[in-house]
């Protein structure tokens, strides 16, 4: 569902709304906000702070029902720790649980006072941005093959701050929708979202965008143009691939375009080096690469950044079959360059290296490519840093920079010459997979070899970051905020 957006300026105990949020400290102390309500509440608040009701710890929350003399007929009080020591982690963490406590309740409209709160190192556009960002994430519903999903009732939120400040709502509302196009596409079944499927919402997405294009290769293209290590990935299945190419020209035409490049893998079952069993099913989220690619396109386009941007979505899927590439196979590339296949279940890489060197056809200012490409990244960083490899210092700065402004984090990894020799073959140019060790970072080292050309290239591996595990686990839509924030960052005056 949407949510409307508002900003308003008004004293909270007069707010009319089903509910309004404000802050207090882990030492007793009151947000101003708190200290309004509690005023107006002839010392509720303080009260029930002295009595223990009530706490400031982090994490902590109290639901106040009908408080005298303040017109919502709910206060939620949210604890956000120690005075002065609020960060960005701790303030999103705040506006994510208060909604996600108010979120299946009877509440329609909310008005929020914590972007009021003093922010370390954050100014009022971002705290207002984030707050919006927060609520549009709970706000979300998965329920095209759930009927029994019980959508949100939250309906609007109102936060305080100038009108001066919309321009927050609006980047927040063109990042949501990104964001929500990515986790939609990796939340669907894979019986459903096939590469067919991904190349009719990028279909949609530019019919409905006036300076937008859609190109779409399908295999007998993709064998004209000799990418052979894509179209071997996907031979075992009866679901084709396909190379799915969004382009939107938001500058000048002589600007060089920014490319995007997403791998999408559809399924995921290891091909014939097929993987366990257990959790298998959640290989559905493979392609939230190529997922992420498009939300992030969309975002960019809703923006209406001043940009050339080129979005690739390289489409497959691994399935086990008589007609299924092998290990021992070698692949010729798109490159020209040879592919020994030890692993079939090491396919990211060879769907990327292909749509990388189409890529760089488009002459781009810079290459990225995003993809849930190593459980070795899962194990070095996590679920909350995405993998960052580039070779390029400034490129990778500002990576982590536009990661830490939109709290949507990555951490740098190595992408030294020094690992290249793991990949060695003696019978083609490279093996794709380089052994036991250092297995995000060979990974990235094999895709080096296909941006050779391409001095601002990075690599972003979201395998730990792109869902949540477990049956209940869904996609998050990240990184569209990093992206979509980098993005901003490369318009043209």
């Amino acid at each position: 569902m949407s949510l409307n957006l508002s900003l308003l300026q008004a004293h909270p105990a007069h707010v009319d709304a089903d509910a309004v949020i404000a802050a207090v400290f882990e030492d007793g102390s009151l947000s101003a906000s708190a200290q309004q309500l509690n005023e107006a509440s002839s010392g509720l608040i303080r009260t029930l702070i002295e009595r223990g009701d009530v706490s400031g710890k982090l994490g902590r929350n109290a639901l106040l029902l009908a408080p005298a003399g303040i017109r919502a007929p709910r206060v939620l009080l949210v604890g956000v720790g120690e005075a002065g020591k609020l960060d960005a982690a701790r303030y999103l963490r705040a506006a994510t649980e208060t909604l996600q406590a108010l979120r299946n309740g009877p509440v329609a409209r909310v008005h929020s006072t914590l972007p009021q709160l003093e922010v370390i190192g954050r100014d009022m556009a971002w705290k207002l941005r984030q707050a919006a960002l927060a609520a549009m994430r709970v706000a979300y519903t998965y329920n095209t093959t759930k009927k029994s999903s019980k959508p949100s009732n939250l309906a609007a939120l109102s936060l305080a701050g100038d009108e001066e400040h919309d321009d927050a709502l609006r980047i927040a509302s063109g990042i949501a929708d990104g964001m929500n196009l990515a986790r939609e596409l990796g939340n669907l079944p894979p019986n459903i979202c096939t590469p067919v499927y991904l190349a009719e919402q990028a279909r949609h997405i530019a019919e409905a965008h006036a300076n937008v294009s859609l190109q779409v290769l399908e295999p007998e293209q993709m064998r004209e143009l000799g990418m052979g290590a894509l179209l071997a990935v996907g031979q075992g299945s009866v679901n084709p691939p396909r190379l799915i190419v969004l382009r939107y020209e938001g500058t000048a035409p002589k600007v060089k375009p920014q490319v995007l490049v997403g791998k999408g893998i559809t399924f995921d079952t290891g091909g014939i080096s097929i993987k366990p069993g257990p959790s298998m099913d959640e290989m559905k989220f493979d392609m939230c690469g190529a997922a992420s690619v498009l939300g992030t396109f969309l975002s960019a386009v809703r923006l209406g950044l001043r940009i050339n941007l080129i979005a690739i979505a390289a489409a497959a899927e691994n399935m086990p079959d008589g007609n299924s590439y092998r290990p021992g196979d070698v692949l010729t590339s798109m490159s020209g360059k040879t592919i020994e296949v030890l692993n079939t279940d090491a396919e990211g890489r060879l769907v990327l290296c292909d749509a990388l060197t189409y890529a760089q056809g488009f002459e781009p200012e810079t290459l990225i490519d995003v993809a849930t490409l190593t459980g070795a990244c899962v194990v070095a960083l996590g679920k909350h840093a995405h993998g960052l490899m580039s070779r390029d210092d400034a490129l990778a700065d500002e990576l982590i920079r536009a990661g830490e402004i939109s709290h949507d984090r990555a951490w740098r990894l190595p992408v030294w010459d020094d690992y290249q020799p793991m990949l060695d073959s003696a019978s083609a140019d490279m093996a794709n997979i380089g052994g036991k060790s250092a297995g995000a970072i060979t990974a990235a080292c094999f895709l080096a070899r296909f941006t050779e050309n391409q001095t601002r290239w990075a690599h972003l591996d979201i395998a730990g970051t792109a869902w949540d595990e477990g049956r209940k686990g869904m996609a998050t839509g990240r990184p569209v905020g990093l992206l979509v924030e980098w993005l901003m960052g490369k318009q043209q005056n």
